[in-house]
């Protein structure tokens, strides 16, 4: 097994210079243009038609998938899902449209938690079981205008929560009996958020923080490949180095997609008749952290720079991150050409390692 190294790489500029020669009488420039130029151009221009979409359908801006156009405005929701073992099975966490995980305290192994995020939530049966929140997870909600969803948290958490862009629903969600201890039964089940609506007044749909939509996506028919890409790397497993419940992402090349495993076994849904979950795109974004006290509870430096993989398809490209303020989206730059990158139409998987432990990730 390769185990590589980030260096962070600076990005080039490009820049262009243009220069024009001719005489005095080359001041009258002719507007004219021959039929034979004008064919050439015609012939090399490149023609962009409008996706026709079908009727009532639009393009998520989670996944660019197609969903309902009456969901178009409405906001998603980030909902904190336990990643104890006790917790497993999870339920709903395969119809995330996108799957957030990391350090949940410095304590345990480093064990990890999931935020995951749903567009059209009311489609799901059920979603958790829910735990606490942390202020890494307060600050990345905001930036997708996300209503988040947990129970209760650390104080740490109460400067953020005070941030008039966050909006949450905190321990009012249905109990299950799964044969657990209390902290393991809470859901959202068929009519939660409704309630939850109903009784504050948190706004349905996007507001006036809402940054926009974050990703670029590429269309179905010509999907990203890294192949061609400056400094690839093969990327048929990602074994992330969280040593409590050991992260592990397999691709699959007959369908494209990489299968999520941890503490030694595939990840599975009992709300989805037991599918893996899996995922089109990944981001393995390295971060620093803040230790707040003796009981492992951190921040994260989300609101920096830093570098990471953007991985599709069987390959990855090293990238820098970004993010400005709280509101402001995370960008990812291909690290070679600058440019933004491009995901493929897909669920999207987003894993914060932290910096201390960057070495370890393993990428083959």
């Amino acid at each position: 097994m390769k185990r590589r190294k980030a260096l962070l790489l600076a990005a080039f500029a490009l820049s262009i210079s243009l220069a024009a020669c001719g005489n005095k009488e080359d001041e009258v420039v002719s507007t004219e243009v021959t039929e034979e130029v004008a064919g050439t151009e015609t012939e090399e221009a490149e023609i962009v038609e409008a996706e026709v979409l079908p009727d009532g359908m639009y393009r998520s801006e989670l996944t660019n998938e197609l969903i309902g156009e009456d969901l178009k405005n409405q906001r998603p929701i980030a909902v904190m899902v336990d990643n104890e073992s006790i917790a497993l099975p999870h339920y709903g966490l395969s119809k995330a449209d996108i799957v957030y995980e990391m350090m949940n305290s410095t304590m345990n192994g480093r064990i990890t938690r999931f935020m995951a995020l749903y567009k059209d939530y009311e489609s799901v049966d059920q979603i958790g079981s829910i735990r606490s929140v942390r202020p890494t997870n307060v600050i990345l909600s905001a930036e997708w205008n996300a209503i988040l969803c947990h129970d209760g948290g650390p104080f740490y958490i109460d400067e953020y929560m005070a941030e008039p862009s966050v909006n949450n629903f905190s321990g009012t969600f249905s109990r299950v009996d799964n044969g657990k201890s209390r902290e393991y039964t809470e859901y959202i089940l068929p009519g939660d958020m409704e309630k939850n609506f109903a009784n504050s007044s948190v706004e349905k749909e996007y507001n006036s923080y809402y940054p926009g939509a974050h990703y670029q996506f590429a269309g179905e028919s010509n999907p990203v490949d890294l192949s061609d890409e400056a400094e690839v790397i093969d990327a048929t497993t990602i074994d992330l180095p969280f040593p409590h419940n050991g992260s592990f992402l397999e691709y699959n090349a007959d369908d494209g997609m990489y299968y999520y495993s941890e503490y030694g076994k595939a990840h599975v849904d009992p709300g989805n008749d037991n599918a893996q979950l899996c995922f089109k795109n990944l981001l393995i974004q390295s971060c620093g952290f803040t230790q707040y006290d003796e009981h492992g509870y951190c921040i994260f430096d989300c609101v920096s720079t830093g570098y990471g993989y953007y991985v599709t398809n069987g390959k990855a490209v090293y990238v820098r991150w970004e993010k400005s303020d709280m509101t402001s989206p995370t960008r990812y730059y291909n690290n070679v050409t600058g440019e933004e990158i491009t995901l493929n139409t897909g669920k999207t998987y987003i894993g914060f390692v932290p910096v201390d432990d960057w070495e370890d990730l393993v990428i083959e």
